[in-house]
């Protein structure tokens, strides 16, 4: 008996020691092989009890065969105990019905599966639940990420993969950039082709300028025309004039390069009537204008006041940024327009820029109007979820793009250094800015010498 106890405590000694060892050193496949199925069973075995106590199931009437306990006192012994006998009957009864759930499908962070919808029931019964459901089920979070007639996906993320984020910016491919990472553990990809114009809103120490470095970085080696908006005196982007064809510091110089911008949009279309193509990306190759890419640093700055003599430099610089955001997706032009407070007190050209801008990234914001103007006309659950970043994640944010859903997103830390390195390395593919247009050069700031 002895021996027996302890082969038996060995062996579950070395089997606990061999699954520490695979889920410390393979931890992938130790999900995939042991985590994945067990968490499955727990799903399975306690969905009932957890839709219950979400409010998701629904009672339905069913027949069920039932007993009626009928009283019975014994002729022959009066004052006896009460017999009791059982009658089977079929009968009506009320019956919890739990939402039915698909397969359960693994990820590298979790798992997705789907749900279909009682009677009666929305998404937004489902976001609502999301949180007691994750608490039920001792994960990071729940999300709904797809949304169908009758049915919703449920992707459950064991812990948050916005910890640390290491990737890299650069993509190898025209107009796209890797900026980071989203919460179901996906690269962040910012595709300029696909979502055209963003809008970037960030308070300060919230990772907005970081999230330009890396843009810049990953838009460095390609072949595209960055243009510069740095109305902070050029404090912002002058460190990456090498790369730049264009950098304005003032409005006075923003008007005139968005008068550029518009000539030259007015001539690409004449090209492409000309060779009968709907947009740039239809001409032959050697015949495609080069892309631009207009970065934006402080958008406020573009539309203040001051006093009513800079009421017409306003006005004629809303108009033109917004001919280019309504023009430019199809002939190569395309914004990133940041700001740190993004209000409707701004004017009415503000609105106007911002239903152009599709792509739309939150990040910790001062004031609940510029997580509304940025977010609001989305989803109502991306305005609670940017409004609940904390201070001490920079580059935490919400991001709404190319697939039309949100998403919690960080982006990777690139150091101003190195956004600086990457436009010296790169400053031999930077187009000449009267190239560009075809007009007279715009001045280029001077081009700071390597360390």
């Amino acid at each position: 008996m002895g021996d027996t106890l302890t082969l038996a405590l060995g062996v579950l000694t070395v089997g606990a020691v061999g699954l520490g060892a695979w889920r410390r050193w393979h931890p992938a496949s130790f999900w995939y092989g042991v985590g994945f199925p067990s968490r499955a069973a727990l799903v399975y075995l306690t969905w009932r009890h957890v839709a219950s106590g979400c409010g998701l199931t629904r009672h339905r009437r069913r027949w069920r065969w039932t007993l009626d306990a009928v009283p019975i006192v014994g002729p022959a012994a009066r004052g006896a105990a009460t017999v009791v006998e059982q009658k089977r009957r079929v009968r009506r009864v009320d019956v919890e019905r739990a939402p039915r759930l698909g397969v359960l499908r693994p990820t590298r962070l979790g798992w997705r599966m789907r749900v279909r919808l009682h009677d009666g029931q929305v998404p937004a019964d489902y976001e609502r639940a999301a949180e007691g459901i994750a608490h039920a089920w001792r994960v990071h979070s729940v999300r709904v990420v797809d949304v169908r007639p009758g049915v919703v996906t449920l992707w459950a993320t064991m812990r948050d993969p916005l910890t640390t984020v290491t990737v890299t910016p650069e993509t190898g491919e025209l107009l796209t950039v890797r900026p980071g990472k989203l919460e179901n553990g996906a690269d962040w990809v910012i595709n300029l082709r696909t979502v055209p114009h963003w809008l970037i809103a960030g308070a300060t120490q919230s990772g907005k300028s970081n999230l330009a470095n890396a843009v810049i970085k990953g838009l460095a080696p390609q072949p595209v025309a960055l243009v510069g908006f740095d109305l902070k005196g050029g404090v912002e982007f002058t460190p990456y004039a090498p790369r730049l064809s264009a950098l304005a510091t003032t409005r006075a110089e923003c008007v005139a390069l968005l008068g550029d911008l518009v000539a030259e949009l007015e001539e690409r279309m004449v090209l492409c009537r000309e060779a009968g193509a709907r947009n740039v990306w239809t001409l032959p190759e050697g015949l495609r204008p080069v892309p631009v890419v207009l970065l934006v640093d402080e958008v406020a700055e573009l539309f203040l006041m001051a006093d009513k003599s800079e009421k017409d430099q306003v006005a004629k610089t809303a108009t033109a940024l917004l001919r280019v955001a309504q023009l430019g997706r199809a002939f190569g032009v395309h914004l990133i327009v940041c700001g740190q407070r993004i209000g409707s007190d701004l004017g009415p050209g503000v609105t106007a820029l911002r239903a152009q801008l599709s792509g739309r990234v939150c990040h910790r914001v001062n004031d609940p109007e510029t997580a509304s103007m940025t977010l609001g006309d989305l989803n109502p659950a991306a305005l609670e979820a940017a409004r609940a970043i904390p201070a001490e994640t920079p580059g935490v944010c919400v991001t709404a793009g190319q697939d039309g859903t949100w998403h919690r997103a960080r982006s990777v830390y690139v150091s101003e250094a190195q956004a600086e390195q990457a436009a010296r390395d790169h400053a031999h593919l930077t187009p000449d800015w009267s190239a560009v247009v075809g007009s007279a050069p715009v001045t280029r700031p001077a081009v700071p010498e390597a360390a």
